[in-house]
């Protein structure tokens, strides 16, 4: 048997000297889509910003080991370059930097890292253009500033774009249903789905069972005071719609 893609054991993490990661286990194998649901504050957001190495959140102990490495040895573009990929619920716009622009950096970078040969312009383009069509990102939206100006849904189709043209070993969806029309999740969801395999892993953040319905877990696991509480299938997203958090967390 393969050994895990991720492995979080006793992870403990804050920021400023608040404590907001407690002890949190978590193993997620190759192929496999993992949901985290949990009230506000519950440190969600938090386990995002420690697997991608914001700045100002510390490790306190614990270990997380990705693709059989040390992630929390590495810097941030090194865990974006081995395959860590982060869609956030609220994308940063880059004023002065075109979004084609940007893709192509980013892209290039990730191949060098891989080994691979850049792609020139000429041939950046064409991959752009046919990765695009599938999400609905326009030609116009391509030669704009990156997400300056662009609305919610604009913004969430442009960092599946992303997803899909970096091709990460693990992409961290937090919150990607936040403030999406039923149109624009479900192009963000297929865009997910058209990307998933038996080779890449997917956690999912998200508050809402609609998202689930259309990019079907593995597992699903309440989080709360910085750990998980609990975990199942689907069907546990689909009864805390129904009862909420509360059952679960008198619970504990």
């Amino acid at each position: 048997m393969s050994a895990p893609l991720l492995e979080i054991k006793s992870l403990c993490a804050g920021v400023a000297e608040k404590e907001i990661i407690k002890n949190l286990n978590l193993t997620i194998n190759a192929g496999e889509i993992h949901a985290i649901m949990g009230p506000n504050g519950a440190g969600k957001s938090t386990l995002s910003y420690i697997l991608t190495g914001k700045n100002d959140y510390e490790v306190t102990s614990g270990s997380v080991i990705f693709n059989g490495s040390d992630l929390l040895s590495l810097k941030p573009d090194e865990r974006a370059k081995e395959g860590i990929f982060l869609s956030m619920q609220y994308p940063v716009s880059i004023p002065g930097v075109s979004t084609s622009n940007f893709l192509k950096h980013a892209l290039n970078s990730k191949r060098k890292h891989d080994g691979l040969p850049e792609l020139d312009a000429a041939a950046f383009l064409k991959l752009l253009r046919t990765e695009a069509q599938k999400f609905g990102v326009s030609a116009e939206m391509l030669k704009r500033e990156l997400n300056v100006g662009f609305s919610g849904g604009e913004k969430k189709r442009m960092e599946i774009l992303q997803m899909s043209l970096l091709q990460p070993k693990l992409a961290i969806l937090d919150e990607a249903d936040s403030g999406l029309d039923i149109d624009a999740m479900k192009i963000v969801a297929d865009g997910v789905n058209l990307w998933h395999n038996n080779n890449n892993s997917l956690l999912i953040i998200t508050h809402h069972l609609d998202l689930l319905n259309l990019i079907h877990p593995d597992f699903v696991h309440i989080y709360s005071d910085g750990h998980i509480v609990r975990s199942g299938d689907k069907s546990l997203a689909e009864e805390l719609e129904k009862n909420g958090y509360k059952a679960f967390l008198d619970n504990k």
